[in-house]
């Protein structure tokens, strides 16, 4: 059985994406923890995850002797494996663009994913508005993703229609929005609430409230009680 390997689930917005497509679409796997330490530079994770993946870095996919690192080469990966499962869109030009927009926020968005870190246990709603105030690319990236959200082919449906890798890589997005209480519109809270509602997402967020560690650095609004 493959075994991906990630890191806290409140935290690792980059071990979700394939975790999300793997139960989505009901791929056998074995989930394999690997915890950030409290403080940088301390306890065992940069050892654990070196001794399965040279660039010491989560999600990194296991099958058999085949190692798959970084989370849009899994999920390609899984779509080649699977392709009975339709991971990606039937549709050409619907797939085209899932690969585009999941290509956009792999590489993109940076203001949100620096300033906005994910924080699923979080209630950073006065810290949103603190944020939204002062930087003016935060509101650029968010206008681009409520573009990409708003351009989905069916109001009460996902970003390409069914749910496919695409809505993965963007579900950390959501919960970012919804923790940090970004003003966004009608139609993004919609979608927001699709992928929320998802089985996957909700088994993903009900075990990330369930941990009890605390890591300081990715804590930077936050002191512990």
């Amino acid at each position: 059985m493959m075994q991906l390997y990630i890191a806290n689930k409140n935290y690792s917005s980059w071990s979700m994406r394939p975790w999300l497509v793997l139960k989505a679409f009901n791929i056998p796997f074995e989930e394999v923890m690997i915890s950030f330490p409290k403080e940088r530079n301390t306890g065992t994770f940069k050892q654990e995850i070196l001794a399965v993946n040279p660039n010491g870095k989560v999600p990194a996919l296991v099958n058999s002797d085949l190692l798959v690192w970084d989370s849009l080469a899994i999920c390609e990966y899984l779509a080649e494996q699977y392709a009975e499962k339709n991971l990606w869109p039937l549709d050409s030009k619907l797939r085209a663009r899932a690969r585009c927009i999941s290509t956009e926020m792999h590489s993109g968005f940076p203001n949100i994913r620096n300033l906005c870190g994910m924080n699923l246990r979080a209630n950073l709603v006065e810290k949103g508005a603190e944020l939204w105030q002062e930087f003016k690319d935060l509101q650029a990236d968010v206008a681009r993703i409520e573009q990409i959200f708003s351009e989905r082919p069916y109001r009460d449906g996902f970003l390409c229609g069914e749910f496919s890798i695409a809505d993965a890589f963007y579900a950390p997005v959501v919960t970012r929005l919804k923790t940090y209480a970004l003003p966004v519109s009608e139609i993004t809270q919609i979608y927001m609430q699709n992928v929320l509602n998802h089985f996957a997402v909700k088994e993903w967020i009900e075990d990330a409230l369930a941990e009890d560690t605390w890591v300081n650095y990715l804590e930077p609004y936050q002191i512990q009680k």
